[in-house]
């Protein structure tokens, strides 16, 4: 799941300056001219690509029930599978980025595509649960070395130069296909033969075009020298990274459920075995975090986050009732309060984080806030995994709820504590892609 996109609708430290009309400053485009009408049909494709390697990453999500039942692990084993692919994909974004200012995107796109199409071969023919952490792995590294340089070339090949749509459409694809991959291998699995191949099948078949697109990219560079980054909180803003960390960790450990054992918490409240049910409610989660963003450019960050904290609790709270209620309806209801209150919880943490940074470290500071959100996503759900082997599934997953649930009150009663010392911060529309 790529974060640095959406710093690309909330870093600009002039949030009502139109940036529209500014030139690029990415090192790839310093010295060329922003390519014509005739380039459009490239930037869709580049909109394309990230939108399809987000697919593949989430085509998993209905399908681990299946893998339980064939390879007899435990929810704790899924858990693990999905840890795996944010260990690693949190390395491998610190290094991708800077990888491609220096070298060109387009040698650090080829092999990305190519390891996220081996990850989907590895799990069409998996035939154990390590063929499962392999694919993982592979996806985790393949989505991390791709997600800074596919950003970053979206607002390089926006033809008009701009980047307020490039940012928009960037933030759009990305959970596009965090929703997209749950419902596309729902269905597949669900109505389709060969339920556990078929989606990865179609996941390397929609890739092609994806390579195709990279290999048409310019393979300028810069000459800015590669280095690993090194993530680095100044100590000026270190109160305003704890606040909203915080608050974007408990955001996207909600989002780690959700991918992983959420899709067997419905079909066990359903009494149904249809899988594209399962992703559907997943997809409804990102739906309504994407249209509670999209919804709030303008707002002040800290206003934001003190709206989707207690939206985020009361979601979770839903959750634990609808497990003991056995009410799938009120675990639909859950699912949109929390999709919201994830939403802006993350939206304001970013943006206070982002504006905040100072302008000769801001790509260090995002880099450290990405690996925390990483951690979030991929670290407590563990816990829920290790519970469920123990107090079964249901259980687990309303302790989990009512643990994070408890953690966006304390998190907000902090904010409150603390809002009159930090100046207001608005939620500007996307104005700059995030080139790291």
């Amino acid at each position: 799941m790529p974060l640095a996109r959406f710093a690309a609708a909330h870093s600009g430290r002039t949030p009502h300056r139109d940036r529209q009309s500014e030139p690029s400053t990415s090192p790839n485009t310093d010295h060329e001219a922003r390519p014509g009408p005739v380039g459009r049909w490239k930037f869709w494709a580049a909109a394309y690509a990230l939108l399809i390697l987000l697919t593949g990453t989430n085509l998993p999500t209905p399908l681990y029930r299946s893998y339980e039942a064939q390879f007899g692990f435990s929810p704790l084993v899924v858990t693990l599978i999905f840890a795996a692919y944010v260990v690693a994909l949190i390395p491998s974004l610190l290094v991708a980025g800077p990888l491609s200012d220096a070298i060109g995107r387009r040698k650090v796109l080829l092999p990305a595509v190519a390891l996220a199409a081996l990850g989907s071969v590895v799990f069409a023919f998996a035939a154990d649960t390590e063929w499962l952490f392999a694919a993982r792995v592979m996806q985790g590294l393949a989505l991390g070395a791709a997600s800074g340089p596919l950003t970053a070339s979206l607002a390089e090949l926006e033809p008009a130069g701009n980047r307020r749509k490039a940012a928009l459409v960037s933030t759009v694809a990305s959970m596009g296909g965090l929703g997209l991959g749950p419902v596309l291998a729902g269905l597949l699995a669900q109505y389709a033969p060969a339920p556990r191949v078929l989606p990865f099948v179609v996941e390397i078949v929609l890739l092609v075009p994806a390579a195709a697109v990279i290999v048409s990219m310019p393979g300028n560079r810069s000459a800015t020298r590669w280095r690993p980054r090194r993530p680095d909180i100044p100590a000026a803003m270190r109160a305003i990274f704890a606040t909203s960390g915080t608050a974007s960790f408990l955001a996207f450990a909600v989002i780690g459920l959700f991918l992983t054992l959420i899709p067997t918490y419905v079909v066990t409240l359903s009494g149904s075995e249809n899988l594209l049910l399962g992703g559907a409610a997943v997809a409804l989660m990102l739906v309504c975090s994407v249209l509670a963003q999209l919804v709030s450019y303008g707002k002040p960050a800290r206003t934001l986050e003190l709206i989707g904290l207690p939206c985020l609790a009361a979601g979770l709270v839903l959750l634990a009732l609808a497990g003991g209620l056995s009410s799938l309806t009120l675990l639909l209801i859950a699912t949109v309060v929390a999709g919201i209150g994830q939403g802006l919880a993350f939206l304001g943490g970013l943006t206070a984080v982002s504006q905040a940074a100072p302008a000769d470290r801001h790509a260090e500071v995002l880099s450290s806030f990405y690996v925390i959100v990483y951690l979030g996503v991929g670290l407590p759900v563990i816990s829920v995994g290790f519970l469920a082997t123990v107090a079964g599934l249901l259980a687990a997953v309303q302790y989990f709820a009512g643990v994070v649930a408890l953690l966006c009150v304390i998190v907000l009663i902090v904010l409150l504590r603390v809002r009159h010392r930090v100046p207001a911060i608005k939620v500007a529309a996307p104005a700059v892609t995030a080139g790291d």
